[in-house]
């Protein structure tokens, strides 16, 4: 089955175009079915950019989805037309207010790791989102600095930063093939990688969470928080093929220092294409965790947050 969203979402179109199967929202409220309500609260500067890619991964599974995006309230981006934000995005404050619940919700990064946390413009208003996930969500997936800023919030985990960029393709290590959210996953993986923070194994494990994948390269990518229903990825599955080649064109256009992106081109060569050797596991992650939300959310929406119905067992 399809997910649902706008029509005139950009989104749409090229999801529609790859073949990811989509539906109007007027057609989805004819079915007789429960969609799964999945939010994306989305930080990163580019959102038309990043509402693409984490669609195209979540509604790429036989479920009805329902897509909403999120923005803080008071930020205002600087990146994206205020038309769009308008038409397609609600700030927290009126989510908050109406009292409505989600199945999911992805915590996108942001371009601010650099900042101590409680610099962030916005710092306050997220940290009542990670409060309201407890009662009103029922699995968060924090993303990059989304997810830095909650292992922080929820466990003092601090982030630690780089003396270069952590940039590339790095190999990467499935520590959990019996977890669920690693089902179908290989025992090695390639996983792009962008930041200039890091966050500890042993720290993270002190804090009592387990580490499901990790690199030896770039470290911790894919910790699992069942206390907070949540888990939390440091790098960048959701990626397109070019999406470190933007990032990377960028800064030297601007003359920022910046390493040529590692095991991306091949022979590390930028004249050359780069091949996508992540899309598989991409699809499998967030295949998993939809799976993993259907199978465990309440039918009821109103006891997401009080209970769960596991219908494994």
């Amino acid at each position: 089955m399809p997910i649902k969203l706008p029509s005139d979402l950009p989104a749409y179109a090229v999801l529609s175009r790859e073949g990811v199967m989509v539906m109007p929202e007027d057609a989805a409220s004819h079915q007789d079915i429960r969609p799964i309500r999945i939010g994306l609260l989305n930080l990163m500067p580019k959102k038309i950019q990043t509402e693409t890619q984490f669609a195209r991964l979540i509604g790429a599974n036989p479920l009805q989805i329902e897509f909403s995006l999120i923005r803080m309230s008071e930020h205002e981006t600087k990146n994206t037309a205020a038309e769009h934000m308008e038409a397609f995005y609600r700030p927290f404050s009126e989510v908050e207010a109406s009292g409505e619940k989600f199945d999911g919700l992805i915590i996108t990064g942001a371009p601010i790791e650099h900042l101590d946390y409680t610099d962030v413009t916005y710092w306050d208003e997220l940290t009542r989102v990670f409060d309201w996930t407890q009662t009103h969500v029922h699995s968060t997936f924090g993303v990059c600095w989304g997810g830095m800023a909650m292992i922080n919030y929820f466990h003092g985990v601090p982030k630690h930063l780089l003396p270069h960029k952590a940039f590339g393709c790095a190999r990467h290590q499935n520590l959990a093939a019996a977890s669920p959210y690693l089902r179908g996953f290989s025992d090695d993986m390639v996983i792009p990688v962008s930041r200039w923070t890091e966050l500890r194994r042993d720290e993270i494990e002190a804090a009592g969470l387990p580490v499901l994948i990790d690199s030896h390269d770039t470290g911790p990518c894919l910790v699992e928080d069942t206390d907070h229903r949540a888990l939390y990825i440091f790098n960048h599955l959701e990626y397109d093929s070019d999406t470190l080649k933007q990032e990377y064109d960028r800064d030297v256009a601007a003359g920022n220092p910046i390493n040529v992106p590692a095991n991306y081109y091949p022979s590390d060569d930028p004249s050359q294409k780069p091949l996508n050797r992540w899309r598989s596991h991409a699809h499998l992650l967030y295949g998993n965790w939809v799976s993993e939300l259907y199978l465990t959310t309440p039918f009821d929406m109103t006891q997401i947050g009080q209970a769960s119905t596991d219908l494994r067992k």
